[in-house]
Formats: C-alpha cells, sequence, structure tokens
C-alpha cells in the first residue's frame, strides 16, 4: 500500500498522467461499487434480525442490586 501511494503521489506531479474524468460517471461507479461492498453486510444484517437504530430494541439494564445482598452484615 505503501508503494501504490509513493507511486500515484509521484504522478500527480506530471501533466500526462492528468486524465480528465467525468463525474456523472464516477459518481456512477462510486456508487455500483458501494451497492456491490455492502450488499454482504446487509444480506447479513437481515438473516440475523440486526437493527441498527434504537427504535423498537429491546433494553438491557442489567441486575438491579437488592436490599438484602448489600453486603453490608449487621451482627
Amino acid at each position: 500500500m505503501t508503494k501504490a501511494f509513493c507511486i500515484a503521489f509521484v504522478m500527480t506531479f506530471f501533466s500526462v498522467f492528468d486524465v480528465p474524468v467525468f463525474w456523472p460517471i464516477l459518481f456512477c461507479y462510486w456508487i455500483v461499487l458501494f451497492v456491490l461492498t455492502m450488499r454482504r453486510q446487509i444480506t447479513h444484517m437481515i438473516k440475523y434480525k440486526y437493527i441498527p437504530f434504537s427504535i423498537g430494541k429491546q433494553k438491557y439494564t442489567g441486575k438491579k442490586p437488592s436490599a438484602s445482598s448489600s453486603g453490608f452484615r449487621g451482627d
């Protein structure tokens, strides 16, 4: 990754590698990559009924300490 970054960084200083990009095509390309990447994660979330938002989720509060188990003995 470091080698690729260094090569790409050096290439930005030369106008030979300055290729014009039509932004709507770049945007569509980004959408396609996002959908293809997230499809697997979204199907996994649906399979295991994962709800990413707190609406309708059960809240776990833990055990509440009772008065008899306070740890202090009065004898």
